[in-house]
């Protein structure tokens, strides 16, 4: 995967994450309360200078979010569907 491709996939992510705070209506600051986190963790997510996990991502969306993960990914990936693969013909 060419780092063009995990750039773009990764602001995808944040603004996704950005998002559904901000669906919330929630500031930084209460979604690290809801997470039993430090602001600036949150901070560091959003921002891209912190990556999340699989089960962090999971923990997001069901803690704080409020959603069920497979929907928060399903957005994700919506807003960034993956290009068709050239495959080479034999």
């Amino acid at each position: 995967m060419g780092k063009q491709l995990r750039r773009a996939r990764h602001q995808a992510l944040l603004t996704t994450l950005v998002s559904a705070r901000q669906k919330t209506g929630m500031t930084q600051r209460e979604l690290a309360d809801r997470l039993g986190r430090s602001p600036s963790f949150v901070a560091r997510l959003e921002s891209g200078e912190r990556q999340l996990n699989v089960l962090e991502f999971w923990e997001l969306a069901e803690k704080a979010y409020r959603i069920n993960p497979v929907t928060l990914f399903r957005t994700l990936v919506q807003s960034h569907p993956a290009k068709p693969s050239r495959k080479k013909k034999l």
